[in-house]
């Protein structure tokens, strides 16, 4: 049986400094329970613009009949 190694799905996002983080955090919660997206990196500017990474498993299925 071969391994196969996990192949991912990324989604950049750009927030800007006026965005409240709590509106954030809704956002991303929706995204992970709805789309299935995970938190992979955060960055935070020095002027406060928010930058995130998303990335989720891509799952490749075969027809068994």
């Amino acid at each position: 049986m071969e391994s196969m190694s996990a192949v991912w799905e990324f989604r950049e996002m750009h927030f800007h400094h006026g965005t409240k983080r709590s509106d954030v955090r809704s956002y991303l919660t929706a995204m992970a329970e709805v789309e299935r997206w995970e938190l992979e990196r955060v960055r935070v500017d020095r002027d406060g613009n928010r930058y995130v990474r998303l990335r989720r498993k891509i799952y490749h299925l075969q027809r068994t009949a």
